[in-house]
């Protein structure tokens, strides 16, 4: 099996500083992936290389093929998605209309309305803001919009950046619930967390990211009782 995306030994700088030295992170189609690591460890670095928004080097391939030329559109085009860690949204826009503009890459557009339906059939609560201003959302609802906005791309490979970042623990637990159902739907996600715990009990495969090299990686069944895992990330229990 072909895998959705590779990363080969890449390596992105700011300027002289080296933030992400040398990664290489596999994602299978219908899997999902976190890459889990403290403060200033070069995650969203090496995920906004990813997308094409950072340059980098070494090699990409996303279905087996290079992505050395491809621009972040036309990545979005064959299906990579990013949410970002602060969301991105319209804030003067309601729920509706920032949902609707996450489909602008799609060529057929007929089954938007149909889609859009889907979207607020997973989140009931921004069915009933649909006209209600972004920037008047909670941080949970923020994020349900983004995470929907994304949905509305039909993205194959989402990007998903500090899903539970500001977010109360009950509303962590419904946003990765969300996350972990859209298996079902076929899609293969790249997870970038610092809530280790709740990252590794989504996801297959996990990645240890310090000071911008890969440090563990595994089964994200077996990082979670990894006992350096349990005293760096997991709360020492």
């Amino acid at each position: 099996m072909t895998a959705l995306l590779t990363l080969d030994k890449v390596s992105v700088s700011y300027g002289r500083i080296q933030a992400v030295r040398e990664v290489s992170v596999s994602i299978d189609p219908g899997q999902i992936v976190t890459i889990i690591g403290p403060n200033g460890a070069g995650k969203t670095t090496l995920m906004l290389a990813a997308i094409g928004l950072l340059p980098s080097i070494g090699a990409m391939r996303y279905e087996g093929e290079d992505l050395a030329d491809v621009d972040v559109e036309a990545r979005v085009e064959r299906g990579m998605c990013l949410v970002p860690e602060r969301r991105e949204l319209f804030h003067d826009m309601n729920v509706e209309d920032n949902l609707t503009l996450g489909a602008y890459s799609r060529r057929a557009k007929a089954d938007i309305r149909r889609d859009l339906d889907d979207v607020f059939d997973r989140f009931p609560r921004l069915r009933e803001r649909s006209r209600q201003l972004a920037g008047t959302l909670s941080g949970g609802e923020r994020q349900m919009l983004a995470l929907g906005r994304a949905l509305m791309a039909k993205p194959r490979l989402l990007l998903l950046d500090e899903p539970s970042l500001g977010l109360a623990p009950l509303i962590v637990r419904e946003i990765f619930k969300t996350i972990a159902s859209l298996r079902n739907l076929g899609i293969s996600i790249l997870l970038v967390e610092q809530n280790a715990r709740a990252a590794l009990e989504t996801a297959d495969v996990g990645y240890v990211l310090e000071t911008g090299q890969v440090t563990q990686q595994g089964a994200a069944s077996e990082l979670i009782g990894d006992p350096k895992l349990i005293a760096a990330y997991l709360g020492g229990h």
